[in-house]
């Protein structure tokens, strides 16, 4: 279904029936997938710039439409989803890269595992950008994100990248002490609704590239900045930090 939202080929006839559904009961859902696919482009050429050939892509999904490996060519990549038919699909049509990119099967609550497996492939001495790219909000408190992230940036070695995108309905930036509602309605991708401060928090401290934690808008290419304004009832709260 996101294949198809971003304009791919690689969905069937029920995917393409359920998303035309979906947009005419929410319009935003569509330029919504849109503009997150457009940050993860843009921050994946942002580390790149930076020096970094290593990403490591979590609750990846299908690598479709843009993915960290096409518009990173020179990097090596990871990709990791706990669904097997996703990642056996996605190792499918990983098979034309096999020097530059693969999917494992794994679930990225368990972090130690993640990174075990995910070693065989990037040398986790050296700074490699991580993805959590629209998936957090998937995840209650309950199922432990926040220990899961922790553990993330502790692995990772100085100079490497967290890149965050997490979706929201509980508004603004400056908005900091509204309580969290316990789960968003569909629009927010039907997970957990945190407020822009706890969507900060799992950066743990770290030093935020600029413009910072912003709400996302604006996503031209020609623009300079990683995200802009989103005027959306649903909105995406995004950032890229740096381990110094």
């Amino acid at each position: 279904m996101y294949d198809y939202m971003l304009g791919g080929k690689d969905n069937f006839a029920v995917d393409r029936q359920a998303i035309d559904q979906l947009a005419e009961l929410i319009p935003e859902a569509v330029p919504l997938a849109r503009a997150n696919r457009a940050f993860l482009q843009r921050a994946v050429r942002y580390v790149a710039r930076a020096g970094v050939d290593q990403f490591l892509d979590l609750g990846s999904g299908l690598p479709t439409q843009g993915s960290a490996h096409e518009v990173a060519p020179e990097a090596r990549v990871v990709y990791v989803d706990h669904d097997p038919v996703v990642a056996a699909h996605a190792t499918a049509l990983l098979r034309s890269f096999p020097d530059r990119a693969r999917c494992i099967q794994a679930d990225l609550l368990d972090p130690v595992d993640v990174l075990a497996r995910a070693g065989d492939f990037l040398d986790l001495d050296r700074p490699i950008g991580v993805l959590l790219v629209s998936i957090l909000h998937f995840l209650p408190d309950a199922a432990g994100p926040q220990r899961a992230v922790a553990v993330l940036r502790e692995r990772m070695a100085p100079g490497g990248y967290l890149v965050i995108s997490h979706a929201t309905t509980l508004g603004h930036l400056e908005d900091e002490e509204r309580p969290t509602g316990g789960y968003a309605g569909p629009s927010a991708g039907g997970g957990t609704d945190r407020t822009p401060g706890q969507i900060r928090a799992f950066f743990g401290g770290w030093p935020l590239e600029p413009p910072g934690l912003v709400q996302a808008t604006d996503w031209r290419p020609d623009r300079p900045k990683l995200v802009g304004d989103w005027s959306l009832p649903s909105s995406l709260m995004a950032g890229v930090a740096k381990k110094v």
